[in-house]
């Protein structure tokens, strides 16, 4: 929260000053919160840590910050599962989970977000026979409008998991989360400068070899920094960077390079493809093998804004050059990377790779420039491959153009509607994508 009590987003595309703000440190708090909103008929909704770049977590009634809620309430050691409160970011996971020898089996690139709005917008990270985070999840409690407690898992409500698992805040509160974890592994990283056309050539093979494959692409360029991580026996040999070397990597060339470039871009734009060639010489090239959540996660300090859609798997190189004639022809200074992942099929009601092998095209824009000429253009073409927008990032779908992308759209809606009757966890965005 800001000084007068308004709450923005990381990527300052959304703000808001709530009637109300609480912080809740028990499933209890959460029922006597979510009680007292409706007997005042307000609306309520959580925040975790603001990293979506939608309005998802806005909350103009009764904001309810989950900071509080968060911590390890138990791990089911033979079944390899680990329950968590709802506010706690996934920077905090790793040790929580270290003293059973667990680990989550992927993540995306940060680590900044809560557990609950991480599955509840989809995240993901790469890797063509893994999920995303939320598909990791076995059960889950949360608070519907109501005020009652519901338990969703495989012996409770288990026909709800599919829709709980990602739910975008508007089925109740989540006040906790069981995961399926895997025994803690080790990841062999193997970063590259690489010709970009030779990596679209072999970017099906490339996928399908790896555990862990993504590429970024600078535009301006003919290369790309490929992302190459095999997995490994916790047991292997760790060979971890230096940490001058990490420092040098993540904190002089990443992030400080960066916010050379995207400077540089909003001051003078003719000279960004030079400082971009520039960059991408000077990043890349790396070799090491430490523990996964080392090697998946990264430090992001240079704020920008986002777009990504979801497209099938097969879609992804035609719609990439698409892309990539696009920025050509509008002789647009694009100063950030373009970055595609990929993931596993996968059941969820309204996840991005439901019923289809998927790939991401993701394009980012510096806070401090207008991202809506590129991002509309380029989703344009995502729309016409079959994509599907993430729900944490900008998009300009409704509720018709999304329920035709989804199939179990409809049986979704019918759940809200169930659940919370009142709308009393909707927002202006989960209007627009949800319908009224």
């Amino acid at each position: 929260m800001r000084p007068g009590g308004e709450w923005q987003n990381w990527g300052r595309t959304a703000k808001v000053r709530p009637q109300r703000v609480e912080t809740p440190p028990s499933a209890a708090a959460v029922q006597r919160a979510v009680q007292a909103a409706g007997s005042r008929g307000m609306r309520l909704k959580a925040i975790g840590a603001g990293h979506s770049f939608t309005e998802i977590a806005v909350a103009p009634g009764v904001l309810l910050d989950l900071s509080d809620l968060a911590g390890l309430v138990e791990v089911d050691r033979e079944r390899a599962r680990a329950r968590l409160l709802a506010g706690t970011r996934l920077h905090r996971i790793p040790a929580l989970l270290a003293p059973y020898g667990l680990a989550m089996p992927n993540l995306g690139d940060i680590d900044r977000q809560s557990i609950s709005g991480a599955i509840s917008t989809g995240t993901h990270g790469t890797g063509a026979r893994f999920g995303g985070i939320s598909t990791q999840v076995v059960g889950a409690t949360l608070v519907t409008a109501d005020g009652d407690i519901l338990t969703v898992n495989e012996s409770q409500n288990a026909e709800l998991l599919p829709a709980v698992a990602l739910g975008l805040g508007a089925l109740g509160i989540l006040v906790d989360v069981t995961l399926q974890c895997v025994p803690a592994f080790l990841l062999h990283a193997l970063d590259r400068r690489e010709s970009l056309d030779d990596v679209l050539q072999t970017l099906d093979e490339r996928a399908s070899a790896s555990d862990h494959f993504e590429f970024y692409w600078f535009p301006h360029t003919d290369l790309a920094l490929t992302k190459t991580n095999t997995r490994l026996a916790e047991s292997a040999v760790r060979a971890p960077l230096p940490r001058v070397g990490k420092w040098l990597d993540e904190s002089v060339l990443s992030n400080g390079l960066y916010r050379i470039v995207c400077a540089a871009g909003v001051a003078a734009p003719v000279v960004v493809p030079s400082v971009s060639r520039l960059a991408v010489k000077l990043t890349g090239g790396r070799e090491y093998t430490d523990a996964s959540t080392r090697v998946f996660t990264q430090r992001r300090n240079v704020r920008f804004r986002e777009m990504e859609y979801a497209l099938p798997a097969a879609n992804v190189k035609t719609a990439f050059a698409e892309l990539r004639a696009l920025i050509e022809a509008r002789a647009w200074k694009i100063s950030f990377p373009v970055e595609v992942r990929f993931a596993a099929a996968d059941d969820l009601w309204l996840s991005t790779a439901h019923g289809r092998a998927s790939a991401y095209i993701a394009v980012h824009r510096y806070w401090r420039e207008d991202p809506k000429a590129y991002f509309e253009a380029v989703e344009q073409i995502m729309l016409a491959h079959g994509g599907r927008p993430h729900w944490g990032k900008m998009h300009t779908l409704d509720a018709g153009a999304l329920r035709e992308r989804y199939p179990r759209f409809g049986d979704f809606v019918a759940l809200r509607d169930r659940l919370d009757p009142g709308r009393m966890f909707q927002n202006r965005y989960l209007e627009r994508v949800l319908g009224a």
